[in-house]
């Protein structure tokens, strides 16, 4: 029976290894988790987009429940998404931060921006990855919920659409209209 056991135990580890990789491969991206939930917004202050003449800065982000969303006009996911946060603006939903995002050149996000619309109350450009850094940000579309102090409440990866608006972002935004 010793004898065998040098033979079982390469499948043992690879059955176990393959276990352990398959768990993760089915893990949601949108659902991963920051460090940075429950924390104060790092401090970070942004210039505003060519045009623009307000920028974007963590001292922004006290007093209302409000969106930040960290955008790119390189970024196809972030058209997926433009339309349902025209929508948000349009009904008044909640105020919305932009953080453009790593343009290839200053007047990029500001284009885009003419051409589908601008969503937001106010937009940072973002050419050194500032903004993002603070909020840990590892691709675009990233949208965080911050509550009324600043603190960052919810991280979503990836497109906001419908349904995952009204299944997890309309829930903690009426929680934390409740406090």
């Amino acid at each position: 029976m010793n004898s065998r056991w040098p033979y079982y135990a390469p499948l043992i580890i690879l059955g176990v290894l393959v276990s352990y990789f398959a768990a993760s491969l089915g893990q949601n991206p949108a659902e991963v988790k920051s460090v940075l939930i429950n924390k104060t917004v790092p401090e970070f202050v942004l210039p505003p987009i060519e045009g623009n003449f307000n920028g974007f800065s963590s001292s922004d982000l006290k007093g209302d429940i409000v969106l930040v969303n960290i955008f790119g006009s390189w970024c196809f996911a972030c058209r997926i998404e433009h339309p349902f946060l025209m929508q948000l603006k349009e009904t008044n939903t909640i105020p919305i931060y932009g953080i453009d995002w790593r343009e290839p050149d200053r007047t990029a996000g500001p284009k885009w921006l003419k051409k589908y619309g601008n969503p937001y109350t106010r937009i940072g450009d973002d050419p050194k990855s500032l903004g993002a850094i603070a909020f840990g940000v590892t691709g675009a579309p990233e949208t965080f919920i911050i509550d009324k102090n600043g603190i960052i409440r919810f991280k979503h990866i990836g497109p906001i659409t419908k349904k995952n608006w009204d299944k997890t972002f309309k829930p903690i935004l009426e929680e934390l209209e409740k406090k």
